[in-house]
């Protein structure tokens, strides 16, 4: 059996950190993921109404792009901002206007995170960095910005706990706490709390963001560095879509090429390529003797990347999924949202979300860099997850 790992900056100088979903382990853990599934069932995930949300999101977001009228942008935040009204929406039972200060303030702080991520990771390792003068690594800054957005999650938990309506609708927190006092009330051992709840948010909202929002800005990049790729995606969209809708869940079968080009982006991209355990037990694999408390990095880079499995994995190859009657394979190395019990809990919100915002955005318009001679680096930013480093482009409306 495996936990996750407790060797690390956050856990050793934020003790909390060890709750909620993607740091806790053992019953606390099986509690809290068994006590989210259920909740994120019951509030629509895979299916329809929660669909619905997301298109309405898609058009916020489509509106805003069409504004910017084809000028060189960097549309990080933009992006980053609607994916995350999709898992508020979820969470709070409502969406944030784009220049909603507190808004604003949360999505900025979950960005930083994940950059300094990547320079005080070294610290996880060697503990003692983290005091060196001036801060080199990054160590201080990120323990004091991760506080910071538990204070916000814990406020936002303390607000819909007050003040919310459930004739309004029901949302994630309000759900939980409806739980959480079900089995209090009758005498039930529970790991179900306030601080569990706030540290759930937190979970939910690094994996319902950041992974979902950097692989759309991956997708957008490999399309400007593909142009006969984006074309052919677009293509297929206006065969079996069209102009005059959007297109839906429903459209999902018969786009296969443009499936395969999301999944070409998340196998190239390998969004959270190291996932860290802890072995609860001594465990025997083949000839190896894994002792209880030993550190495990998974890499699934060693399978996404595999030159064995995927021939030329250093390309950019769609038709990689496509067999030869044109419809999709999916080989089981493909596991960008890694294996197992402690497989991504967002997994299927994900997949519903790249599917209707990259639809969208590929029947609107036509992708182009802002200097043709000059693409944007393909290079990666290394932390919690790898999103690509900051690029220009622009968005084209197209003339339908």
């Amino acid at each position: 059996m495996t936990g996750r790992s407790t060797v690390n900056l956050l856990s050793q100088h934020v003790p909390s950190r060890f709750r909620g979903l993607i740091v806790s382990s053992g019953p606390l853990w099986r509690e809290q993921r068994a006590t989210a599934m259920t909740i994120l069932r019951n509030l629509g995930m895979g299916k329809s109404v929660l669909a619905e949300k997301i298109s309405q999101e898609v058009f916020v977001y489509v509106r805003e792009l069409s504004l910017l009228r084809g000028q060189p942008s960097n549309i990080k935040t933009l992006t980053n901002m609607s994916v995350s009204n999709v898992i508020c929406s979820v969470i709070f039972g409502r969406r944030f206007e784009f220049d909603d200060l507190f808004f604003l303030k949360t999505v900025s702080q979950f960005n930083v995170l994940v950059e300094l991520a990547a320079t005080g990771s070294l610290a996880n390792f060697l503990p003692l960095l983290v005091y060196l003068p001036f801060d080199i690594f990054g160590g201080r800054r990120l323990i004091k910005t991760y506080r910071e957005v538990q204070k916000c999650n814990e406020y936002m938990v303390e607000k819909v706990r007050t003040e919310f309506d459930p004739e309004s609708g029901d949302n994630f927190i309000f759900s939980y706490i409806r739980e959480m006092e079900k089995k209090e009330k009758s005498g039930q051992p529970t790991y179900l709390s306030l601080d569990n709840l706030a540290r759930c948010i937190d979970d939910l909202f690094v994996a319902g963001t950041e992974t979902t929002s950097s692989t759309i800005l991956w997708c957008l990049l490999y399309s400007i560095h593909h142009p006969d790729k984006q074309e052919k995606v677009y293509q297929e969209i206006m065969v079996h879509v069209g102009t005059e809708r959007v297109p839906n869940l429903m459209d999902k079968q018969n786009l296969k090429y443009f499936n395969a080009f999301i999944m070409e982006t998340q196998r190239k991209a390998s969004i959270a390529p190291i996932i860290t355990y802890e072995c609860m037990a001594d465990t025997t694999f083949e000839t190896y003797t894994i002792p209880k408390g030993t550190q495990i990095a998974s890499n699934l880079d060693s399978v996404l990347r595999d030159q064995k499995v995927w021939g030329d994995p250093e390309n950019f190859r769609p038709e990689r999924f496509i067999d030869g009657e044109g419809n999709l394979q999916i080989p089981e190395e493909f596991i960008p949202f890694s294996i197992g019990r402690r497989a991504c809990l967002g997994e299927s919100l994900a997949k519903m979300e790249l599917f209707l915002y990259m639809s969208s955005l590929f029947q609107k318009f036509k992708f182009i860099p802002e200097d043709e001679s000059n693409l944007p680096s393909l290079e990666d930013t290394r932390g919690i997850t790898t999103p690509p480093l900051p690029y220009t482009i622009r968005a084209i409306q197209r003339m339908h």
